[in-house]
């Protein structure tokens, strides 16, 4: 199997997971030209991809997906909410709603020799979901824009070869920042965003001896910075019971313009 952060951020989302025989990308929420190249860079093309997997309609996870729809045909998965949401938007009207296959949380679908299992997630979207993908006993997992974890997220994430999670914000950057106070409150609520300090509290309860690469993503461009997320997760994880050390771990942040390293596992 093999995964990689394509773009992960505020400004824009896309991950490509795959095996030998089975493409896969996880929002396009760059451009298509972007997209493009980045799958060019690991010896593939979007017309090589099987389907897109969405997580919800925010325009940083599918503002790429018209024009990508409009030149390729291959299917898009989504739950029902997030289907209706995106075809409510001027450019996701143009896109031929028969392209559009309907998932529910926690009930699997097979793509070539990959299976997609969708999780459910906390966040102010239409019907948000997570995803797990496996290749046969293998698993990586993209998980982001939650604003809170609960017992059933942890179960959905324990045993992963590869995670991409959320660690969005430092609290005291966004707290003396200059955002409004309403969407202050919104990004620390529990539909919101993960901060730093959750993602490293999230991920001393999953961590296990089998784990390839574990990817900080969706960083806020303004109340965050690369080096302060792998700290302050690394703090987190140090000062756990979990029993890991941080720097055993394959831990790196996830880039907002550029793709990460391929993890092939």
């Amino acid at each position: 199997m093999r995964f990689q952060s394509i773009a992960s951020g505020s400004s824009g989302n896309c991950i490509y997971a795959g095996s030998d025989n089975t493409h896969l990308l996880m929002d396009v929420g760059i451009s298509r030209k972007r997209t493009n190249e980045a799958l060019h860079g690991i010896g593939l093309d979007l017309k090589e991809i099987d389907g897109i997997f969405i997580t919800h309609e925010h325009s940083d996870h599918i503002s790429g997906l018209p024009v990508i729809a409009k030149y390729s045909s291959m299917p898009i998965y989504a739950t029902r909410g997030t289907i209706d949401a995106i075809r409510r938007t001027p450019k996701g009207a143009a896109i031929d709603p028969d392209r559009f296959v309907c998932v529910r949380a926690d009930e699997p679908v097979t793509v070539g020799d990959l299976r997609v299992d969708p999780m459910r997630i906390s966040h102010d979207a239409a019907e948000p979901v997570g995803y797990r993908i496996y290749d046969g006993e293998k698993k990586a997992c993209v998980c982001t824009d939650l604003g809170c974890y609960t017992d059933y997220t942890l179960q959905c994430l324990q045993d992963s070869d590869v995670l991409l999670i959320e660690s969005n914000h430092d609290i005291n950057m966004l707290q003396v920042g200059p955002y409004p106070y309403r969407l202050k409150q919104r990004i620390l609520g529990d539909r919101g965003h993960l901060s730093n300090a959750s993602s490293g509290q999230l991920l001393s309860r999953i961590l296990n001896s089998h784990l390839k690469g574990i990817f900080l993503g969706h960083l806020s461009q303004e109340n965050n910075l690369p080096e302060l997320a792998f700290e302050t997760v690394r703090v987190e994880i140090m000062f756990s019971e979990s029993g890991y050390h941080p720097e055993d771990l394959p831990i790196q942040v996830a880039r907002r313009s550029a793709p990460s390293a391929l993890v092939e596992f």
